[in-house]
């Protein structure tokens, strides 16, 4: 699989014939919307900065969109979703909106995407549910969502062999993803993209790569 990132928490996942994508920028985002076609979309947060299904409905491809909690199958991808909290891009007067967690199953490898995930804990049903992590996802900006020390945290108890963040690029406070690396001892891998195979990740153990957009 190739994966690449198109800032805030949008990634998109390429593998075989197939593309999915994560959290895709919509118009009227704080970010520049992004454009492509995608046959799976996943969205964590309805949020414009998250939430861009019109935007990967390009060419022939209309994506399976996933917008919540349960349990989805398409071209042979697996994928669960689980309730969270997050407190990211709030209208005046609430407290918290929804943030779905999602674990997705393909090529041999389980991703995980945290989304906007505020709270600090998975719930009980995703923490039965999600066994060995092979690429973990994660919030680090603050800013309703996870800051740098308790991503730092949690991405630790978690275990996943290979860690993304994000959330830093076009959203959270500034510098936050230095403020994370640092939190991690401050080596991590940077790249334009990330080419992964099941034997890659079972080499890793913890390694921290940001994916630059």
């Amino acid at each position: 699989m190739v994966i690449t990132h198109h800032g805030g928490q949008c990634f998109k996942v390429t593998f075989g014939d197939l593309t999915l994508v994560f959290d895709p920028v919509s118009k009227g985002a704080t970010l520049p919307p992004v454009r492509f076609g995608a046959d799976i979309a996943l969205v964590s947060r309805n949020h414009p900065d998250m939430n861009g299904f019109a935007e990967v409905t390009y060419g022939e491809k209309t994506p399976f969109a996933v917008t919540g909690p349960g349990e989805y199958e398409y071209g042979g991808v697996t994928m669960q979703g689980f309730l969270t909290k997050s407190q990211y891009g709030l209208p005046k007067g609430e407290k918290e909106a929804i943030n779905t967690i999602y674990s997705v199953k393909l090529e041999g490898m389980t991703l995980v995407h945290l989304g906007a995930l505020a709270e600090p804990t998975l719930p009980p049903d995703a923490k039965e549910a999600i066994d060995e992590i092979d690429v973990l996802f994660v919030p680090v900006g603050g800013d309703g969502v996870l800051d740098s020390a308790a991503a730092a945290k949690l991405a630790t108890t978690l275990e996943p062999r290979i860690v993304i963040p994000m959330h830093w690029s076009g959203m959270g406070t500034p510098k936050s993803l230095d403020a994370y690396l640092k939190e991690e001892g401050g080596a991590a891998e940077k790249t334009d993209k990330l080419t992964l195979k099941k034997k890659d990740a079972l080499d890793k153990d913890g390694d921290i790569i940001v994916i630059n957009p």
